[in-house]
């Protein structure tokens, strides 16, 4: 894979720099909650541009249906981009029309332009080879070169991330170059013991990662939602907890496995509970109740591992080496069921070895809760993606740049 080292190492200036980036930001009124994704892409923005190049950056944002739809414009990105790059960011009304190609031909040396959200286009994310093609045909004729970098994404077969780049000379940026080395990390050359803390709401959404790191990490701790899928399967009563009830023969099968490879699943000993899902907006409080996990009341919801858990999954993580963690442990986002995540995060810091917290909502949340992002090993921009590589998949937008 060709970095973006060697792309500047031969000169880029008055060059077209096609930057596939992931702007994909939480918006919440218009107004951008976590830049995080922002901020991670610009090194490489501003390399590229102190350089000489005209850069053009491009990203998705959200679930448009293939055609312009306000609500999912990249304008507020393109925007705070400016203001973290400290000068002017054209910005294209399309991807590939009119408005493209007028911001493109305007830009000089030094020059950025932020196109209009690439999901616009129904080619963008076409399972069509063709349709998708011919996106990636009217992209490149915007740029000389193209540059990835957007981590997020590289887990998609879409026509920026995976046939673009066959269309132009390729590179890795900085972000994608970094994320592939801490993967890595995390696959090939593992320090022990290696424990990793998964959480979010769906079971469904780890068991392929699970059954991979079942012949790789020493522990797994359990929280969040999938929590109570794994309770269930162990006989308990999970009251109106999120269950995924057709998961649970999967879920024995895999603890079963556990137990044989030497593998420590840890659950929750105690769990904090309510009889509705918290109010998220007024964040209104909640007052929630400690269970054991063993004894969830069958009109009650679990929300949050409880305090004797947070000590445990903490003592779990005292003397881990190598950390991974991806999902929230509860309901983060509202402050009585804060605790857990927070807890996690902690232990984290404390931890002697080298810590990834894997993207989403994980990343949400060390920054929602006011922890210092430089103070863990590494925080990734994608959290599909890097699920997808521990699972051991080959991921499109990785392929094509390694071509």
């Amino acid at each position: 894979m060709k970095t973006i080292e060697e792309l500047l190492a031969g000169g880029v200036d008055g060059k077209r720099v096609f930057v596939r980036a992931d702007l994909n930001v939480p918006l919440a009124d218009g107004l951008i909650t976590d830049d995080g994704r922002i901020r991670a892409v610009l090194p490489t923005v501003k390399a590229l541009a102190d350089a000489g190049a005209k850069v053009i950056v491009a990203s998705h944002l959200g679930r448009p249906k293939g055609a312009p739809d306000p609500q999912f414009s990249l304008l507020p990105a393109a925007e705070r981009l400016a203001e973290l790059l400290g000068k002017p960011v054209a910005f294209a009304q399309d991807t590939v029309g009119a408005a493209a190609h007028e911001a493109v031909d305007g830009l000089e040396p030094g020059q950025v332009a932020v196109l209009e959200n690439l999901r616009f286009n129904a080619g963008e994310t076409s399972k069509d080879d063709v349709e998708r093609g011919e996106f990636a045909d009217r992209l490149a004729a915007l740029a000389d070169v193209y540059v990835g970098d957007g981590f997020g994404a590289v887990h998609r077969k879409h026509a920026s991330v995976y046939d673009l780049p066959k269309r132009l000379p390729h590179y890795a940026g900085y972000l994608i170059a970094t994320e592939v080395g801490v993967l890595k990390k995390l696959t090939d050359d593992v320090k022990r013991p290696y424990v990793v803390a998964l959480g979010g709401a769906k079971v469904s959404d780890k068991l392929a990662v699970i059954d991979q790191l079942l012949g790789k990490a020493d522990r797994l701790l359990i929280g969040g939602g999938m929590a109570y899928t794994f309770l269930k399967a162990k006989g308990h009563e999970v009251g109106i907890s999120l269950l995924q009830e057709d998961q649970i023969p999967a879920v024995t099968e895999y603890m079963e496995r556990a137990e044989k490879n030497g593998v420590e699943i840890v659950l929750p000993v105690d769990v904090l509970v309510s009889t509705e899902f918290p109010d998220l907006k007024g964040k209104t409080p909640a007052n929630p109740s400690t269970v054991a996990a063993d004894a969830i009341p069958a009109d009650q919801e679990g929300l949050d591992i409880g305090p004797e858990t947070r000590k445990l999954y903490a003592s779990k993580l005292a003397d881990a080496e190598t950390v991974f963690w991806n999902g929230p442990m509860g309901v983060f986002e509202h402050p009585d069921y804060a605790e857990g995540t927070k807890a996690v995060a902690q232990a984290l810091l404390d931890a002697p070895g080298f810590t990834v917290v894997g993207g989403g909502d994980s990343a949400a949340a060390v920054r929602t809760l006011g922890f210092d992002e430089k103070a863990f090993g590494h925080i990734s921009t994608g959290g599909g993606a890097s699920l997808e590589y521990l699972e051991g998949k080959t991921l499109p937008g990785l392929a094509a740049l390694e071509d």
